[in-house]
């Protein structure tokens, strides 16, 4: 008998026991192409850089206190990701994750108002059908609704605007970029609701990923979001922790559509699964902000700045960067769209094919041509989850794609080093899956 605490306790797990690459291996041997693992295993599962990079780190020193030092390993992280950053990114505060960075993102905001004099200034203003973490400030100002429901009595007041999920909800007539600039000016008729003095941020994915299923936003929306939150002061926080670290083939996804945040947070990929990691980073004029005020940020965990966990996350940005594996990721990912919609273009219950890089994502409806989604009792994407696996294939299947309730999709997000070979393989196993389903 276990004595884990599973995610689900109806389910009976199997033993991760290997890794090779693109492959995960049982305990008894059997593989699995694993291509939905949250988007984190960017370099596969058997990096000798990487892991040789690990070993170093932990024979030389594995713990030391941030309170009162710093590592080397985490100064040289911290400056090659500056180096890449959009912006005016400075500086960098590491993290042990997702939900972490996009907290601490929170606090810094705030913090940053109450050193600027503007105390006033605290709402938080996210997307709907969004998703920014699972500790409860990330879990407020996402749109998850099916995440969200259980907590709600608990969760900070935010506020939510419509995503930019231009195949649900653009209207026949419309065009693209005046979809975007209508969505995207919800976030000034909210900023206007609440009172432009007391919004401090506007927190985005900019390729939207476990809820939505890899959806990006459409040509301008972000540049019109951008001019909305200078206009009224309000800090432009780019969620990168699904879509970052080269994933849509950019090493900072934000890069794509041209602008550049005041906080950024990036996870998943930043460790490629080596190690625990996240980080957030911020503009020179917030940090100074703080420098030059009380010269403390409110916040803070043990394992911030872990010398093991920055010496792997260095190791695998150097690894993105210097072999220019974001490119990579571009290419590839456009061979894996090319695959999916030979595969699955005309599918009658395939409604969308969407996505950037090696992040991809299929919608799922009951009718292609109404776009209506499948009833929920039939739990459509629990089934194509277990069907894959069963196939040997590890996919990211979802539901709640429209509203939390209703709607399906399977997230893709294979390692850069996948081949042309392993794409084929993918898109066989994952056929053959839907067919046992659907």
């Amino acid at each position: 008998m276990s004595h884990v605490f599973p995610r689900h306790t109806k389910s009976e797990l199997l033993v991760a026991a290997g890794g090779e690459g693109c492959y995960l291996i049982d305990s008894t041997g059997r593989r699995y192409l694993d291509c939905g693992d949250a988007a984190v295993s960017c370099l596969g599962h058997s990096n000798e850089t990487v892991v040789k990079a690990v070993q170093q780190q932990v024979e030389q020193i594995a713990f030391a206190h941030t309170g009162f030092m710093t590592s080397e390993p985490a100064e040289a992280l911290a400056d090659l990701l500056i180096e890449h950053a959009p912006g005016d990114l400075d500086r960098v505060y590491f993290v042990s994750g997702g939900s972490e960075a996009t907290e601490a993102a929170i606090k810094l905001a705030r913090q940053y108002y109450l050193e600027s004099g503007q105390p006033e200034r605290r709402h938080v203003i996210a997307r709907r059908q969004s998703y920014h973490g699972n500790t409860l400030g990330a879990l407020s100002a996402g749109g998850n609704e099916w995440r969200r429901a259980q907590f709600a009595p608990m969760l900070i007041e935010m506020t939510h605007i419509a995503p930019c999920y231009e195949y649900a909800e653009k209207p026949e007539g419309e065009s693209s970029y005046d979809y975007g600039q209508r969505v995207a000016n919800e976030l000034e008729a909210e900023i206007l609701r609440l009172g432009p003095d007391t919004v401090m941020a506007f927190m985005a994915e900019p390729v939207v990923g476990a809820t939505l299923g890899a959806v990006p936003a459409v040509e301008g929306y972000f540049k019109r979001i951008r001019e909305i939150c200078d206009q009224y002061g309000v800090l432009l926080i780019l969620d990168e922790v699904m879509c970052g670290m080269g994933r849509t083939g950019h090493l900072f996804a934000c890069d794509h559509d041209g602008v550049a945040p005041d906080i950024l947070c990036i996870a998943k990929g930043l460790g490629a699964g080596y190690q625990p990691i996240g980080a957030m980073l911020c503009s020179a004029r917030i940090y100074d902000a703080i420098q030059n005020g009380s010269g403390f940020f409110q916040h803070g965990h043990t394992y911030i700045g872990h010398p093991v966990a920055t010496a792997a996350a260095l190791a695998v940005v150097t690894e993105l960067t210097q072999n220019d594996l974001p490119l990579r990721a571009a290419l590839m990912g456009e061979k894996l769209q090319s695959a999916l919609t030979t595969a699955f273009g005309q599918h009658p219950h395939v409604g969308d094919i969407r996505g950037r890089g090696l992040f991809r994502g299929i919608e799922l409806v009951a009718n292609r041509e109404t776009k209506t989604p499948f009833d929920p009792a039939l739990g459509v994407a629990g089934k194509i989850k277990k069907a894959a696996f069963a196939e040997g294939l590890i996919c990211y299947p979802m539901s709640g794609t429209r509203d939390g309730q209703h709607g399906d999709h399977i997230l893709l997000a294979p390692p850069f080093i996948i081949e042309g070979k392993q794409i084929n393989e993918l898109v066989a196993k994952l056929d053959r899956a839907i067919s046992n389903v659907i």
